[in-house]
């Protein structure tokens, strides 16, 4: 049985956002085979490994994949907990070699990990200088290469589209006039310039800087859709989706996805019938957000969002 949030030691080093939610949501059984496509700290394949379930966990930050390892569970014969260092969005090709036939649950954690944003060497936060990267595969473009080489449009297209920073073009601006920029501090003094930030202000105007390059370095949001698509993939019948996230773009994306995924009826008496597409998902649920409890033990939780669902029997779509 999983331990409530409100039983979880406090000391705890990273507590999962929604953790009873998520797995009520899941309703693991034993011998379940359950994907957690965003295994970070592993705080929701552990309570999904304590209910029985088989986990094949998911992520791109080889860190967090080599924490993972020395995990009982990936000895065990079959092991009970199989890590793949690889994005999500390719879990029907992972699942597939791993010669497993069917999944019974679905799990997404969307965004930045805690454990990312703590340490200053990954580049993720302003609370602490550290090197400009954000990478979470700690591969391939960083920031810093991104904000030092791109057009000043295509920084301020990234700003607006992917933090909704309303002054994309003044900041912008003032990063290329900066240039180079090396550090989570140098790009966190630019903009806080640029828009004349206040010391003590409610949020900093940086925030939306920083989550606009950093949902663009590692391109989240393409990477949601395709994740999405995949458990569509390979989800049976009755098996069930769980995904978090923690700003609107994603929940944005969520819940389109899962409207179009699990149409209602369409026309009126007044009006033809209209063509309705069958619903690959049943049961879709209303957004769930944190109660008092854990966002006084747990203040990051005050932004996420939980919708899930169950998988009916209609063929998946063809994917994205």
């Amino acid at each position: 049985m999983t331990q409530p949030v409100s039983q979880v030691p406090a000391n705890a080093p990273h507590i999962p956002v929604l953790l009873d939610e998520v797995i009520a949501a899941l309703g693991p059984q034993p011998g379940d085979v359950m994907i957690d496509a965003t295994f970070g700290a592993g705080g929701y394949t552990r309570a999904l490994l304590d209910a029985g379930a088989v986990v094949h966990a998911f992520d791109r930050d080889p860190d967090a994949i080599s924490e993972g390892q020395k995990w009982p569970e990936t000895q065990e014969q079959p092991p009970r907990l199989v890590l793949h260092a690889r994005r999500f969005s390719e879990m029907v090709g992972a699942i597939a070699e791993a010669g497993v036939a069917r999944i019974d649950g679905v799990t997404m954690d969307i965004g930045v990990s805690s454990m990312q944003l703590d340490q200053a060497e990954r580049g993720f936060a302003f609370s602490s200088d550290g090197p400009l990267d954000m990478r979470m595969s700690q591969d391939g473009e960083s920031a810093a290469d991104f904000l030092n080489t791109a057009d000043e449009n295509v920084i301020a297209d990234v700003l607006y589209n992917y933090g909704e920073e309303r002054q994309s073009r003044r900041v912008a601006r003032a990063i290329v006039a900066a240039r180079p920029l090396a550090t989570t501090g140098d790009l966190a003094r630019v903009v806080r310039k640029a828009l004349g930030y206040r010391p003590g202000a409610p949020k900093d105007p940086a925030t939306r800087s920083f989550q606009a390059i950093r949902i663009h370095v590692n391109a989240e949001l393409d990477e949601l859709q395709e994740g999405l698509s995949a458990a569509e993939q390979l989800l049976g019948e009755g098996g069930r989706l769980a995904v978090v996230s923690f700003h609107s773009l994603e929940d944005r994306i969520v819940k389109r996805y899962l409207r179009e995924a699990a149409p209602k009826g369409g026309g009126s008496r007044h009006l033809p019938q209209l063509e309705q597409t069958p619903a690959v998902y049943r049961d879709v649920s209303k957004a769930v957000r944190a109660g008092k409890a854990e966002l006084d033990r747990n203040p990051r939780a005050r932004s996420a969002v939980l919708r899930h669902a169950v998988r009916t029997d209609i063929p998946a779509r063809d994917a994205a």
